[in-house]
């Protein structure tokens, strides 16, 4: 006689494992639901969740043909560079870029004493000249003297600020240094390097991705530091300094006297907004996140609290209490670099570090999206690291304006921040990678 307990034992042991391995994180069954609607609570990190894009170096830059330099100069170029030196690094790509444009010879570039950050380091203190120039050939001639001729001048200033395309350079820019034959310069922040050329776009990604290297000096000193950091890693860049608050114009409440005047101190004739302004602006995301914020968002990730974590980020980091009262794994250059060849050390330099840290560490995570945050993920890209995220603020802005609390809010943070990472959102500016769906 046939017996029907055996055969449904059977049928609900075979439903049962089939469950488990559809369900399973790891089963190619799965689909983009699962990033949408993983608990914040689960045993993943944010790095657990499949990415379906990723940005890679373009081929027409690293294995296309170059376009032969014209046999004739129309003259020689200085850029000169502002800011920290993330910024100074940027507005020196754009400037090869716009030196290749117009057929000149670069000359070294001038980093500009900058006194907020007790910077005095100029370009051969950062960067590695002949690594440079090598790196450069074929893509633009480098020069470290001007010859006889010309030496004796000073570069007639060019006005760089309103000029973004390939033809407002040619236009405006070429006939100054077709007659002065040496002209310094500094790009405008709003380049358009999609209307450029592809050889001039490749001379620009030459120098920023493969041309510049830290002096032999700083890497070591580099090398040194990322050795001393407990691993695997986690390098933040947060960003709640004074200045960049006074900068953004936002206010913020239970913060310490001295973390108030601080940013009082700062902020000169920027008045922080006041009323719906205020609200409209934080609900952009213009707010820098605070320490308790980052953390918060960290926990939202799923990001173990005993999470080793290298802080790249200045001296002046306010309310920093509230990352390291729930992450007690915060590590500093300070802590770690006691020598007194660190301790003469300036801004530049000292911004060296973190980059050489942050581009070599196991993830990344940025509460900005500012120039070293820019280059970092652009370079780990090229490098083929993938854990990088930028911490959403505009997302954070409007959960918390619309009163989401407790649970709520670490689920709508986990959509948020994961959407982001599976979509590669912020990996690589789009100037030299393409994107590839996977």
């Amino acid at each position: 006689m046939f017996s029907v307990k055996p055969v449904f034992i059977t049928i609900l042991t075979l439903s049962l494992f089939l469950a488990l391995i559809l369900l399973s994180p790891s089963s190619p069954f799965l689909s983009l639901s699962f990033t949408s609607s993983a608990s914040p609570k689960g045993k993943s990190e944010i790095w657990s969740v499949r990415r379906l894009v990723e940005w890679r170096p373009c081929k027409w830059w690293l294995q296309g043909h170059l376009t032969p330099l014209p046999a004739k100069s129309s003259g020689y170029i200085r850029v000169d560079c502002y800011g920290g030196l993330n910024q100074m690094r940027r507005d020196l790509c754009d400037g090869v870029g716009v030196a290749r444009l117009l057929n000149a010879t670069l000359v070294l570039p001038k980093f500009e004493v900058a006194a907020y950050w007790n910077e005095s380091s100029g370009f051969a203190d950062v960067f590695d000249v002949d690594y440079f120039i090598q790196q450069m050939t074929g893509f633009i001639k480098v020069v470290k003297e001007l010859p006889p001729e010309i030496s004796s001048k000073e570069p007639f200033h060019v006005d760089c600020s309103k000029r973004k395309g390939q033809y407002d350079y040619v236009e405006s820019i070429l006939p100054a240094l077709l007659e002065h034959r040496y002209i310094s310069l500094t790009p405008a922040m709003s380049q358009r390097r999609d209307r450029y050329p592809q050889y001039a776009k490749a001379s620009l990604c030459q120098a920023c991705y493969n041309a510049l290297r830290l002096t032999r000096s700083l890497e070591k000193k580099s090398s040194e530091l990322l050795e001393a950091i407990p691993k695997p890693f986690l390098s933040l860049h947060l960003r709640f300094e004074p200045d960049m608050v006074a900068y953004s114009q936002c206010e913020y409440e239970g913060l310490s006297p001295a973390s108030m005047q601080a940013i009082e101190a700062a902020r000169v004739d920027r008045k922080p907004w006041t009323g719906e302004v205020a609200r409209i602006w934080r609900k952009r995301g213009k707010c820098p996140l605070t320490s308790n914020e980052t953390a918060l968002i960290l926990q939202a990730l799923s990001i173990p609290t005993n999470t080793n974590i290298y802080l790249a980020a200045g001296d002046g980091l306010m309310e920093i209490e509230g990352l390291t009262s729930i992450y007690t794994n915060v590590v500093t250059k300070s802590a770690l670099l006691t020598g007194e060849d660190f301790t003469s050390m300036h801004g530049n330099t000292k911004a060296a570090l973190d980059y050489y840290v942050s581009i070599n560490s196991d993830s990344y995570m940025a509460t900005y999206f500012g120039n070293m945050d820019k280059m970092v993920a652009a370079m780990r890209a090229y490098k083929g690291l993938y854990k990088t995220l930028f911490l959403n603020r505009r997302a954070f802005a409007e959960f918390t304006y619309n009163g989401l609390k407790g649970e709520k809010l670490m689920q709508a943070l986990w959509k948020a921040h994961t959407d982001d990472f599976v979509m590669g959102r912020g990996s690589a500016l789009p100037d030299c990678f393409c994107e590839l769906k996977l």
